[in-house]
């Protein structure tokens, strides 16, 4: 009999058999995506495909979306990444590196805390910006990360004290701590604030780069 007579071979197969199982393969799906794009990162990183403020800033918003993917499909059958990895067969050693060691290859690791802050304020930055373009803007949705932010920046020493980027986020702090937790901000104020996230990222960067 020919596979034309044979309706059922072209069917679709489904993985789930009700929302809960669907949720679990589409939270599967989203690590699998955030490791290979990882991946190709790093390999176009290495091919000179990308400048080094592209990467760091690529890198680190991926490993913030990695422990966020990964912490909805952690559990008995996937104990640590390293199962995730072998049973799907996935080829990604240079994701791995980044993974095992939590920062983008441009960040130097000084043993003590200088490269920790770096990763930290760059994350801080990104999840802010994506928080705010995904339209969320009450207060007690961005006060946690903008004080983070702030804090995070003071400790970091290579930073100046005039550093215009501290004065802007200060500047923010101070109008959430001024509202409810239950305001929000209004829509000019989220694209004022989304623009000087965005200058003061810049401008970090280009701290780095020249220090």
């Amino acid at each position: 009999m020919s596979d034309s007579k044979r309706p059922e071979l072209f069917e679709d197969v489904k993985l789930f058999r009700n929302a809960r199982e669907r949720e679990k393969y589409e939270n599967m799906a989203d690590l699998y995506a955030v490791i290979n794009t990882l991946q190709n990162l790093e390999k176009a990183y290495i091919r000179d495909c990308v400048t080094a403020k592209e990467y760091t800033a690529a890198c680190s918003k991926l490993l913030v979306q990695y422990k966020a993917a990964f912490k909805q499909v952690q559990g008995d059958e996937f104990p640590n990444i390293e199962a995730f990895i072998k049973k799907y067969r996935l080829d990604c050693p240079a994701a791995m590196e980044r993974i095992r060691e939590d920062r983008p290859i441009t960040i130097k690791d000084d043993k003590g805390n200088t490269s920790k802050c770096i990763a930290d304020i760059v994350s801080l930055f990104i999840t802010l910006m994506d928080k705010l373009r995904l339209e969320i803007k009450a207060m007690d949705e961005l006060h946690p990360e903008l004080r983070d932010l702030n804090d995070t920046m003071n400790r970091l020493s290579i930073l100046p004290s005039d550093f215009e980027g501290k004065r802007k986020v200060k500047d923010w702090l101070d109008v959430l701590e001024n509202m409810h937790a239950s305001d929000e901000l209004s829509d000019s104020q989220v694209r004022q604030l989304i623009f000087d996230l965005e200058t003061s990222y810049n401008a970090f960067n280009k701290l780095l780069h020249s220090s």
